[in-house]
């Protein structure tokens, strides 16, 4: 319940998440040694990501079918629903008049600095290496509601790509979801804080397969960064070799290099060596690329089979479509969201 700036549920005995988290599982857990039932509810192409061990209930829209589950299988006064990643839109009278306030959100980054979604790639594209979770109240506005709580820490120096920032953050989301959890059920008030207007930076979704065009024009440090920003569990930032249209590929594994001599920014995208295991790669700034991995549609690695001499490079209007389509998942989008 919110109230007079607190954030409060009396008696809390059930938890129930909706959205997909990996880590149901530890969650379920932390509920169960606290005497709290738990339940999750999620959405139809959602559903397709949660273990199969872990039960489930599916409901597309928070209309409907969905209310008539969750009244008659929950307190809804002595319930906290908690959003992870859920796709649902909730409006002000369902939240207030269906949900009684007590609608939590999990964001994975400073608010208000970074509403808005694809969290490891834009911290990696903008280097942002300050690991944070805040719990938040769900209004009308997408992450803008009054913040709960929050916990700040740094990513290790060896993150490197979103697989690496993801197990990072999903562990010590569960030690801030613990803390939180137990003094709500110890009936404590959490004092809230109005996130202020006038501050802050929407990044909205992306997808590797859309978004994920390499620009070789970008300087040596944007153009690492980017390219991490789609490595695993992504298919990798993409890109094509000579005049091959037809055969797109992936580029994963890489890493600034400048043990070479300097660039000229007509170089750039050329494999200036092949050595073997890696390419060397010019850019158009002083750095050049060591990549490892490049992939084709089939995610086998052909790096055996390019020259040096050869160019990858991205048309033009690739890297404009990218720019301008803007990225939506519905509960019944099949694609992984980012």
């Amino acid at each position: 319940m919110l109230k007079e700036n607190k954030f409060y549920i009396k008696k809390l005995k059930k938890v129930t998440f909706l959205g997909c988290y990996e880590k149901f599982e530890s969650l379920i857990k932390i509920n169960k040694k606290l005497g709290l039932e738990t339940e999750i509810i999620t959405s139809s192409s959602q559903s397709k990501m949660i273990p199969k061990n872990i039960k489930f209930k599916v409901f597309d829209t928070t209309k409907g079918d969905f209310q008539k589950h969750v009244k008659n299988t929950s307190q809804i006064e002595n319930t906290l629903f908690f959003s992870i990643a859920a796709r649902y839109i909730f409006k002000k009278d369902t939240i207030s008049n269906f949900f009684k306030f007590n609608l939590v959100n999990l964001h994975e980054t400073r608010l208000p600095l970074d509403a808005g979604g694809a969290v490891y790639s834009w911290n990696i594209m903008r280097e942002d290496r300050i690991c944070n979770h805040t719990i938040h109240v769900i209004n009308e506005e997408i992450d803008r509601g009054s913040i709960i709580t929050s916990q700040k820490s740094l990513y290790p120096f060896s993150c490197k790509t979103p697989l690496d920032f993801k197990k990072v953050s999903e562990e010590r989301f569960l030690i801030l979801y613990e803390k939180f959890i137990k003094k709500l059920c110890q009936g404590k008030e959490f004092e809230v804080s109005t996130q202020p207007k006038g501050l802050g930076r929407y990044n909205p979704r992306l997808s590797t397969l859309e978004n994920g065009w390499i620009d070789w024009n970008m300087d040596s440090y944007d153009l690492i960064n980017f390219i991490n920003a789609f490595d695993d569990p992504y298919a990798g930032a993409s890109t094509f070799l000579n005049n091959k249209k037809s055969e797109r590929l992936f580029i994963k594994k890489a890493q600034l290099h400048g043990g070479d001599s300097s660039n000229h920014p007509y170089m750039q995208g050329i494999i200036s060596r092949h050595d073997g295991e890696w390419i060397v790669v010019s850019t158009k700034g002083k750095h050049m690329l060591i990549i490892e991995e490049v992939l084709d549609k089939n995610s086998k690695n052909i790096i055996s089979q390019l020259k040096p001499g050869d160019r990858f490079f991205t048309p033009f209007e690739k890297i404009e479509k990218a720019k301008s389509d803007r990225i939506f998942y519905s509960t019944k989008d099949s694609k992984s969201k980012q």
